[in-house]
Formats: structure tokens, C-alpha cells, sequence
């Protein structure tokens, strides 16, 4: 049964700014597994990379009711590629309860996701 979906987009612009303007804002937004990955890559797919994280933690956040800060941080969640490159939660607050579906795709101009929390009840 679906508990919750969310979707959020975000301007790949404010992300590079937020990345020029503060060079540790990407450590904040992504995990260490998901900073290792971002650091193997180089230019706009970084910025797309961040920036896709990004709009799939604020999506996994308004599927699950919250939003970021009301009691869920962006570290809480951690997506990472599958083996065939697709992304995947790997961890999240309610993988105790069911799964988490995600879909990032970005453009030169923005990156879009959407979340789909599915509960096993």
C-alpha cells in the first residue's frame, strides 16, 4: 500500500552557487558513501549529481510527511547507484516499515525527483 509520495525540483543554478558560495555545503546535503561518489566525478555532473540528491531527499522528506529539519536531516537518508546505474535509497527512516521508490532526472537546467514510500501493512 502507498503511506506517502513527494516530488521536488530544483534549479541546477542555485546548486552551483550554494557550492561556490560554501564549498562544504556538499558534505551536508550527501552522506560519505554519497560524497565519495560525488568526488569521482568532475564539472555539471557534479552539480547534477548534488543536485539530484538533493530534490530526492526533499521528495523522500514530503512523502514521509515531514520535510527536511522537522525531525529529518539530509544525512538520514543515502542514495546511491545500483548496479546498473539507477538510483536507490540505500538507507532511510522508514525501511523499518517498507521501501522507497525513487526517480532523479535532470536536465541542464534543473533536477526532478520523485518518491514513492510503499508500506508492507
Amino acid at each position: 500500500m502507498i503511506y506517502g509520495n513527494g516530488v521536488d525540483n530544483i534549479e541546477l543554478s542555485r546548486i552551483e552557487n550554494a557550492v561556490t558560495r560554501n564549498p562544504r555545503f556538499a558534505s551536508r546535503v550527501l552522506t560519505d558513501k554519497e560524497f565519495a561518489k560525488y568526488t569521482t566525478l568532475s564539472g555539471s555532473r557534479q552539480i547534477e549529481f548534488l543536485g539530484g540528491r538533493w530534490a530526492a531527499k526533499e521528495a523522500y522528506a514530503k512523502a514521509y510527511g515531514t520535510g527536511i529539519g522537522g525531525g529529518l536531516s539530509f544525512q538520514d537518508m543515502e542514495v546511491l547507484p545500483n548496479a546498473l546505474g539507477a538510483p536507490k535509497f540505500i538507507r532511510h527512516p522508514f525501511s523499518d516499515r517498507g521501501m522507497a521508490h525513487v526517480s532523479i532526472s535532470h536536465s541542464n537546467l534543473e533536477a526532478v525527483a520523485f518518491v514513492i514510500l510503499e508500506s508492507r501493512e
